[in-house]
């Protein structure tokens, strides 16, 4: 009998129905039960698979206690930290989404319990899967740009507010830095190895969501529409950070790796006024390079891609390492890095000058 994997869902909401419909499509899964902290919409959401057998739980400790091998975790942003630190602790293998969490101290709790616990803990980056962005870090490793200096992030809403728990502080913690920001951090630092960040001196802004003009619901609206943000990294890399929800400009430009040999632009996929998002789709991709002495460029062919095969891509990985006791496909050792910058936006934003990222507890 092919083995199954015993999966919980913790969190009902949107993002929930993508997961599972991933996972539905791999055999090797069974879906036990999920928990939502709004009464009888864990209920709901399973019967909207017409997954009767399912358990339907107002709380994640009652989840945890059904045998699960494994859990999903979809809850608003503020709530990962701690129900991936108590799946941990019930010896749960765990897929969380992204953003890891709201700041380091909360990083520094998961990233114990993980250590302790010797599960998996993946984060959900569907990006990392796609065909395109592999070709951008290969190119990169390949040393075909020489030494990489500097990387601009680029594209941005110039009209894309979500609604819902995204602009509730309390539940999001951050806005278009958290949703959509740690989408443009993830390909900028993976794309060059996930390089250690040492500084950042950021800004944010929130002109467009409290503004009614622009956004109905903007006596609700407490987070960022925009942020940018100028990040120090290890090895003399420069990191120029910017992204939002609304703007009035269709980007704030391309993503650039500039390297001692060569460079490499990267445009944002066509997506007005809804692009620029960096989770799943690139668009043109050029290398700036010299030859015999003269300028010239090279456009790099790109694969067709769909972001929902990304999304499946992401599942499928999870599932596979739990089981074959792989490692994890997105592994916390990089996105605690991706977490530093959010986290160091977020202090510098608050004090108004460069702060030096929080790591220490790496060390201990």
């Amino acid at each position: 009998m092919e083995k199954k994997i015993r999966l919980g869902i913790i969190g009902c909401g949107g993002i929930a129905h993508k997961h599972m419909q991933a996972f539905l499509r791999i055999p090797e899964v069974e879906i036990v039960g999920g928990a939502d902290i709004v009464p009888g919409k864990a209920r709901a959401f399973f019967d909207e698979f017409e997954l009767s057998d399912a358990l339907a739980f107002d709380c994640a400790t009652d989840l945890l206690k059904c045998d699960l091998d494994a859990v999903s975790i979809c809850t608003y942003n503020s709530q990962h930290a701690v129900c991936a630190v108590e799946a941990l602790e019930a010896g749960c293998h765990v897929l969380l989404e992204k953003p890891m969490c709201l700041n380091m101290k909360e990083a520094a709790e998961i990233y114990a319990a993980e250590k302790k616990s010797g599960k998996i803990l993946t984060i959900g980056f569907q990006p990392r899967y796609g065909q395109n962005f592999r070709q951008v870090k290969e190119i990169i490793s390949s040393g075909a740009l020489g030494d990489v200096y500097y990387v601009q992030t680029g594209g941005g809403r110039s009209r894309g507010i979500p609604g819902n728990t995204f602009i509730d502080k309390d539940k999001a913690g951050v806005g278009a830095l958290a949703d959509i920001g740690c989408y443009a951090l993830d390909f900028a630092l993976n794309s060059i190895g996930y390089p250690k960040p040492l500084t950042v001196s950021a800004v944010a802004y929130d002109y467009f969501g409290k503004n009614p003009k622009y956004y109905p619901e903007a006596e609700r609206f407490s987070v960022d529409d925009f942020s940018a943000a100028f990040i120090r990294l290890e090895g003399g890399i420069t990191l120029d950070f910017r992204m939002s929800w609304a703007m009035h400009m269709d980007t704030t430009g391309d993503f650039l790796f500039l390297g001692k040999d060569a460079g490499l632009k990267v445009r944002q996929p066509d997506m007005h006024p809804w692009g620029g998002a960096w989770d799943g789709i690139l668009g043109e991709v050029t290398m700036f390079h010299d030859v015999f002495g003269r300028p010239t460029s090279t456009k790099i062919p790109l694969a067709e891609e769909k972001k929902t095969d990304l999304f499946y891509l992401k599942i499928r990985s999870f599932v596979d390492a739990v089981l074959t006791g792989g490692k994890a496909p997105v592994p916390t050792s990089e996105i605690l890095y991706n977490q530093a910058i959010i986290d160091g936006i977020i202090r510098s934003v608050a004090c108004g000058h460069e702060v030096e990222t929080d790591l220490s507890f790496l060390d201990k």
